[in-house]
């Protein structure tokens, strides 16, 4: 990272090394050894003004870094101890199914966070700009999104049908259509820290809030098992007991979030195959877009 030296000196401190991260597809992420301490840079991806923002009112309720330095297209973040959830899942060891409990406790516990409206966030502030209802939004995202899919990552015919899909499911969003909570919208392994202890296993950090925005928590979950079938047997069912236990009393139809949740989902996945032919995510997508669409038949 180019710009490390200029970020530990604007710290008050000292470079004595960096290395890179595994990070976002959207930033670079790198961990900087100062002098006083090792801290985490980001570059790139949306604005850290607002994400620092987003960080700041998540804190109250989950583990989020502090965030020690706020530039254009730059964020410095503490260090968090803790093993990346991915690198756990992967080695498929200990009690997953409790793991994913406690993981599914955490990240219910951020749509407990109340915001003023619905919608995508404008500024540090966290003022939020009025747009059209999620429920009307979906089928139009979706044309648009399957318009601009590359070529050889899903046939016509299973473009066609997704963009059907989403017309049909877009009503069930109609109910929540109003909820404006904090919502992460990139819950997946790579993004949250964990440690084991005497007591068990505990979340060191949410990481990557750069995509939160004000909604219906129950997509967070959806992010969450999207690719469930990857993932050890246990820690799904764990992360959904955990989920469903800890969701806020007065969130409509919380017997059915998790319905609700994969139909958030589908403005992810509509989203996600647009990527670069290539890219490693958008291909797990499009296999769970051929899969639904598939049903249909």
């Amino acid at each position: 990272m180019e710009i490390a030296g200029r970020l530990a000196e604007a710290l008050g401190s000292t470079l004595i090394g960096s290395r890179t991260l595994a990070g976002g597809f959207s930033h670079e992420t790198a961990l900087l050894t100062l002098a006083d301490g090792p801290v985490v840079a980001r570059v790139g991806g949306g604005d850290p003004a607002i994400e620092a923002a987003v960080m700041d009112r998540a804190r109250a309720v989950v583990p989020v870094p502090q965030v020690l330095l706020v530039e254009e297209q730059c964020m410095v973040i503490e260090y968090v101890a803790g093993d990346p959830l991915s690198e756990v899942l992967d080695a498929g060891r200990g009690d997953l199914a409790a793991l994913g409990e406690v993981v599914g406790h955490t990240i219910a516990r951020i749509g407990s966070i109340r915001l003023d409206r619905p919608g995508f966030f404008t500024g540090p502030e966290l003022t939020v700009k009025p747009e059209e209802p999620w429920s009307q939004q979906l089928p139009g995202m979706a044309r648009w999104c399957m318009d601009r899919v590359p070529d050889g990552r899903l046939s016509d015919r299973v473009r066609a049908d997704w963009i059907e899909l989403c017309a049909e499911e877009a009503p069930l969003l109609a109910a929540v259509d109003s909820i404006a909570r904090l919502t992460h919208a990139d819950v997946n392994p790579k993004n949250i820290l964990v440690a084991r202890d005497a007591g068990g296993w505990r979340v060191t950090a949410v990481l990557d809030w750069e995509f939160a925005y004000s909604g219906c928590p129950y997509g967070d979950a959806a992010n969450m098992v999207r690719f469930g079938g990857d993932y050890p047997a246990g820690f799904v069912a764990g992360f959904e007991a955990g989920f469903a236990g800890d969701q806020p009393a007065d969130l409509p139809l919380r017997a059915d979030w998790a319905r609700i949740g994969r139909v958030l989902d589908m403005f992810a996945l509509s989203d996600l195959v647009t990527r670069t032919p290539g890219h490693v995510v958008a291909d797990q997508a499009a296999a769970v877009i051929v899969s639904r669409t598939r049903a249909m038949r």
